[in-house]
């Protein structure tokens, strides 16, 4: 079972105990929502990096863009 620290005024150092049922659950919720949104902004930036990246060979070459790669080069 995961172990956290519990600080109060009696024990500035804190006090370690393990989480309950409930505690633990929402601990393991939370760890796997956080791997998800790292996964997703990781998909986003490279998707985004791949536009830019098509969007510049298309302008060298002379062709045309998508809507998608043209918004990344506009601000």
């Amino acid at each position: 079972m995961t172990k956290k620290y519990v600080f109060n005024p009696e024990n500035h150092n804190g006090i370690l105990v393990d989480m309950t049922a409930d505690e633990q659950a929402q601990y393991d919720t939370e760890a796997v929502e956080a791997q998800a949104n790292k996964e997703a902004e990781e998909n986003a930036k490279a998707e985004k990096e791949n536009l830019k990246a098509s969007a510049k060979a298309k302008l060298i070459a002379g062709e045309a863009l998508t809507e998608d790669e043209a918004n990344t080069i506009v601000l």
